[in-house]
């Protein structure tokens, strides 16, 4: 147990925190949020932030750790997740890594590559591609020579789109093969892996549509009305570009109605949920529970408790 730590990984809406705090009370162990968009300051409705009383339960790290202005990279948490881990292994206890962000569990359990350096060129003649046919049209450029990337990345994720495009330009080598060759992180670190599911999945659908009704009536658009009012912050920011915020800015910017920006929302939100499953099915050695089953919590205690000692 010395050197072990626990992955808790799922779609959207299948109840991670909750499990994430009940298991504190069963096992030593101290929660790393693994979410790309709660990192962010402000962004407290539209990610399901954790309120203030269940952190007061189990604080949670990695947590309102940027200003949504600034960027937050697969690298910047694989080197903050460490520093945390380091920290709660000192203590004698078990990290606990929470979330949905699936490129940040990878980049954490396999590596990250040494991708080649950006290219201006070659990212000009991809925008001149996106600017004349739009991105899902580079985005099936992508398809057609790097599949799995594509597979895992959203038709509309340009800043992600360019930039598998452009590796597999400067280099002759797709993404895919550059994370397959990356080395591990030489941290000596043992993880379990623990995956929630929702079957079938039109409970997962319900549960997701009835989430985003509990952001609309909580305030999403007013909190977002406060975040436009810092001056550094775009829409083409990477914080803006997380699902619900981008389609609500795009209904603030009158591009479309209040009602339309929620069936947006709740489609991107379906469309992520279906991508992490898809990743998740790629992991190996992962103990998968239903979210929704009587007897979840005990499932996973046991079989922690049978490989944490």
């Amino acid at each position: 147990m010395e050197r072990t730590a626990i992955l808790l990984m799922g779609p959207t809406a299948s109840g991670k925190t909750e499990i994430a705090i009940r298991l504190c009370k069963r096992f030593p162990c101290d929660i790393i949020s693994v979410d790309s968009a709660m990192v962010y300051r402000g962004m407290d409705i539209g990610t399901a932030k954790p309120d203030a009383a269940s952190l007061k339960r189990a604080p949670h790290r990695l947590i309102d750790i940027r200003d949504p202005e600034e960027s937050y990279s697969a690298g910047d948490f694989v080197r903050d997740a460490h520093a945390e881990m380091e920290k709660i292994f000192a203590r004698g206890r078990i990290p606990l890594l929470v979330g949905g962000t699936m490129l940040y569990f990878r980049a954490l359990t396999h590596g990250i590559a040494e991708l080649p350096a950006a290219d201006a060129r070659i990212r000009a003649e991809i925008d001149a591609h996106a600017a004349r046919d739009g991105w899902p049209a580079v985005h099936a450029e992508l398809s057609c020579v790097d599949p799995l990337a594509a597979e895992r990345i959203n038709p509309n994720d340009s800043q992600r789109i360019q930039r598998a495009l452009e590796v597999y330009k400067v280099s002759g080598k797709t993404l895919t093969d550059w994370q397959r060759e990356a080395e591990g992180p030489g941290d000596a670190v043992q993880y379990v892996k623990l995956a929630l599911s929702i079957e079938p999945r039109s409970l997962l659908h319900e549960r997701i549509a009835a989430r985003l009704e509990e952001m609309v009536s909580s305030g999403i658009v007013d909190e977002l009305l406060t975040l436009r009012q810092r001056p550094g912050l775009k829409r083409e920011c990477p914080a803006m570009r997380s699902v619900g915020y981008r389609q609500f800015w795009a209904h603030l910017d009158g591009e479309c109605s209040l009602e339309e920006a929620r069936e947006l929302a709740l489609f991107a939100t379906r469309q992520l949920a279906k991508r992490q499953l898809t990743w998740l099915r790629s992991e190996a050695d992962v103990f998968a529970v239903d979210a929704l089953e009587a007897g979840c919590i005990d499932t996973i205690s046991k079989h922690l408790a049978r490989n944490l000692g």
